[in-house]
């Protein structure tokens, strides 16, 4: 009976021995610990430092037992075997589950889009992107445009040539750079980089009160061109030896800017307005949008002119001035973009205040008021509500089809950590949804779509003209809830789909805000014709205006009455859906200049458009 010796691996094993060796493993590593402990010249001061090295000890011997005792078991051909099978069942598995889980996805996801597209709606990149137009008819294209994307780009010209080509060295386009840029700081050209902002003195508030009923007080303008002469030479503002009136004083400080914004008035006359946004180029959301502060910029300076002007009774100048405003407003209204959308409301709230002043002193002729009438009838912002959502939908679709292509996820972290003041690892979420299946995206995919089309688009009728804030509150609130716990299902739903109430909050009283303006300049044609202001609304139309808007908030009509002094309060009940009589409710610090200054909390209290009284 001559049996060959097992070897070490084939010897069943005893439970003394494994604890033997567990516990011969564990004195091992104290003792390797302790070493390194003496060499780093460290000491145990209290007893639960060995109390937590013989539990590390420990938790290292196991790990190594469990690990030995595997690969002990693995040696044996059978269990090799049997490690091999089950290795490729688990393979066959995940194998199965990934594609599973990507023919689900991109299914349901699919199904969803043709129902919907049976319905009318697109999801594709292309169906937001305006269409072209033609040079000889676009206002984007002009030389002024053209000049601020090369200033804005100065360093970069490539940049710039991106957008405009070979325009951006053309005489007339270097001629107007260095004019720049046009800004109610009062600096030109270099003048900007030689004068940082931290060096300049403070801005005056920019006048956009007549939500409060206030005039402009062009005074503190006054005072800050005269000091920006003497202080800043190198912004070249023109004065005079002797102050003037604070409009004359305005005017002249703002006259440099005579050639840019009169060349820019001559190209607003333009047909049709569409940038040379590159829609195609990278991530959908690194899309640039430079010449939206330029837009701005020029509505600050025609705003501060135009109430100089109207101080200094030059009405005409001044009604020039709010038609390139307007003009201004509607510049960007193809774009697909929210963030368009809501500079075109600061710049039409800016042209409202010139409006309103001139208004409010009687200060517009029949004709010039025709005509804001006829421009702000052009603006619809409900429409523009639905057309940016489904431009932000479409946006964060193609953002999670890029992801899913590219798996590219370290810029959108980056993004996300900034934006939601997250800690999580900008190295380990990226790397684990570079191992997801494409079925996880097509379901993000369907679920950004679902909650854009149920709870996004519908709270604006834009049949019937109504907003309820009761159901965009409710709306919203679905959202938040459908986004609260993240999975993979809705993780981009929550990175990317945005807060929809706020903007729809402005959306709505942009546009009624419009409407309030449109009625108020009725009432002053109305009021030149008869020499007073009607009884009621209905006293309007159809002579001066084609139709009465009804108060968009609840489908009645704008509240309007005439007081003592002749003058009258035209209101709309507002967002807390309650007729609180006119009353205004303020705010305070809402001004990023001036955060003493108070402003109109438009959660609260009536929308108003009313005069001082005198």
């Amino acid at each position: 009976m001559n049996e060959k010796p097992k070897s070490v691996w084939e010897k069943s094993l005893k439970l003394p021995w494994i604890f033997s060796v567990w516990l011969g493993l564990m004195m091992a590593t104290m003792l390797i610990f302790a070493i390194i402990i003496w060499l780093n010249n460290d000491v145990f001061n209290k007893p639960s430092d060995f109390i937590g090295l013989l539990i590390f000890s420990a938790i290292v011997a196991t790990i190594l037992l469990c690990l030995w005792l595997f690969i002990r078991w693995l040696f044996c051909w059978r269990n090799f075997k049997r490690f091999l099978f089950g290795l490729a069942c688990f393979a066959t598995l995940i194998a199965l589950f990934y594609a599973e889980e990507d023919w689900r996805g991109k299914h349901a996801w699919e199904k969803f889009k043709h129902e919907q597209e049976a319905k009318g709606e697109r999801f594709d990149w292309q169906s937001i992107v305006p269409p072209p137009v033609p040079d000889e008819q676009n206002f984007a294209m002009s030389p002024v445009w053209i000049a601020e994307e090369k200033y804005t780009f100065l360093n970069q010209p490539k940049r710039a040539e991106a957008w405009y080509g070979d325009r951006i060295y053309s005489d007339e386009v270097s001629r107007i750079v260095s004019q720049l840029p046009v800004s109610e700081s009062g600096l030109v050209g270099t003048n900007w980089w030689v004068n940082s902002h931290k060096h300049l003195p403070e801005i005056p508030d920019l006048p956009s009160s007549w939500t409060t009923a206030h005039f402009a007080d062009l005074k503190p303008w006054q005072s800050y061109y005269r000091d920006l002469q003497k202080t800043n030479p190198a912004a070249a503002v023109p004065i005079t030896p002797q102050p003037q009136t604070p409009a004359q004083d305005v005017l002249l400080a703002l006259s440099k800017f005579d050639p840019v914004i009169e060349k820019l008035r001559t190209d607003s006359s333009l047909p049709d307005s569409r940038f040379p946004v590159s829609y195609n180029d990278g991530l959908p959301w690194e899309i640039l949008l430079p010449h939206l502060a330029a837009e701005k910029r020029y509505a600050y300076v025609l705003q501060l002119r135009s109430l100089a002007e109207l101080e200094n009774g030059q009405s005409e100048k001044a009604f020039e001035d709010v038609k390139l405003m307007l003009r201004l407003a509607d510049a960007s209204r193809t774009e697909p973009f929210l963030i368009s959308h809501l500079v075109r409301i600061a710049i039409l709230n800016l042209a409202l205040q010139s409006i309103w002043e001139g208004l409010a002193e009687h200060k517009w002729s029949d004709e010039q008021l025709a005509q804001f009438n006829q421009a702000l009838a052009k603006l619809d912002f409900l429409a523009d509500y639905e057309f940016s959502m489904r431009g932000q939908r479409t946006l964060n679709l193609a953002g999670v089809d890029y992801l899913r292509h590219s798996r590219n996820y370290v810029e959108v972290w980056n993004d996300y950590d900034a934006t939601k003041n997250q800690t999580f690892s900008a190295e380990f979420y990226p790397r684990l949804f570079q191992m997801l299946p494409s079925g996880f995206f097509y379901q993000n995919e369907l679920t950004v779509a679902r909650l854009h089309q149920q709870w996004s688009l519908p709270i604006v009728d834009t049949e019937n003209r109504m907003v309820s804030p009761g159901r965009v509150h409710q709306n919203q609130m679905a959202i938040d809830k459908a986004v609260q716990r993240i999975s993979f299902y809705n993780f981009f739903a929550h990175l990317f789909v945005p807060a929809m109430e706020g903007p729809a909050r402005k959306m709505v009283w942009a546009q009624t805000s419009t409407d309030l303006a449109r009625v108020a300049i009725a009432l002053e044609r109305y009021r030149l014709a008869q020499g007073e202001f009607p009884e009621s609304l209905d006293a309007l139309a159809p002579q001066f205006i084609k139709e009465i808007p009804h108060d968009i908030i609840n489908g009645q009509s704008l509240k309007y009455r005439r007081d003592a002094n002749g003058q009258f309060v035209l209101y709309s009940v507002g967002w807390n859906e309650t007729d609180d009589g006119g009353v205004v409710v303020l705010k305070k610090g809402s001004s990023p200049r001036d955060e003493s200054r108070t402003d109109v909390d438009i959660n609260q209290g009536d929308w108003v458009w009313r005069y001082p009284q005198k």
